[in-house]
């Protein structure tokens, strides 16, 4: 039974500093007909459930601790038993928005997770926040790189727990090393690809943030 990816796109708002913003985010479901991982589990737990039907749920990543990356997650995991996962260096910012509920486990860097026979690699990509990760599936030749890149650049990094240089060192060193054909799925908007992103590097350093 075939592995795919399948979007959700939900809309809520995000706040950070004393801000918000109203914002579409993509939900991303990774599984078949049997099972699924969710990541990313944004503003509307039940568009994401009845995305799922059936299916049983194996865990809820977080790419990163922004709130509207992780608002839905207890909600998610409460309905259907999985383990929220998010990455340790980001557990400050989780409590933000979740202080009375922590996280079911932590990853970390190289650490393999699986889903329907796929393997997918947590890579360890910081800037956008001090835990961001993106998530390599190899089989499936795609990244999904929540806030770190998107289609014509790297994520903010112009509010708190964030980090200019780092998030160009994670791009350069995690991401634009794999394969030039790897499809990169976006915490917000479009898709592209590695080798679509790879010629801008310098042009984003030399731009700052």
């Amino acid at each position: 039974m075939s592995v795919r990816i399948e979007r959700v796109v939900t809309s809520g708002s995000f706040t950070l500093d004393g801000g918000s913003w109203e914002v579409d985010n993509n939900v991303w479901i990774i599984g078949n007909d049997d099972e699924a991982l969710v990541v990313d589990p944004a503003h509307d737990a039940d568009a994401i459930t009845a995305a799922l039907g059936d299916r049983r749920l194996t865990a809820v990543v977080c790419t990163h601790a922004h709130n509207d990356h992780i608002n839905a997650a207890p909600a998610l995991a409460d309905r259907t038993g999985a383990p929220v996962l998010l990455h340790l260096d980001d557990r400050l910012l989780w409590s933000q928005t979740h202080p009375e509920r922590s996280p079911d486990g932590f990853l970390c860097d190289q650490r393999r997770l699986g889903v329907a026979g796929t393997e997918i690699q947590v890579l360890h990509t910081p800037g956008h926040t001090p835990g961001a990760i993106s998530l390599y599936a190899p089989e499936l030749d795609t990244v999904l790189t929540g806030d770190t890149l998107f289609a014509g650049g790297p994520g903010a990094t112009g509010r708190s727990f964030s980090h200019f240089p780092t998030i160009i060192r994670s791009i350069r060193d995690r991401l634009l090393t794999l394969p030039p054909d790897t499809t990169v799925l976006t915490g917000h908007g479009p898709s592209t690809t590695v080798a679509d992103e790879t010629p801008h590097l310098n042009d984003w350093i030399a731009r700052g943030h």
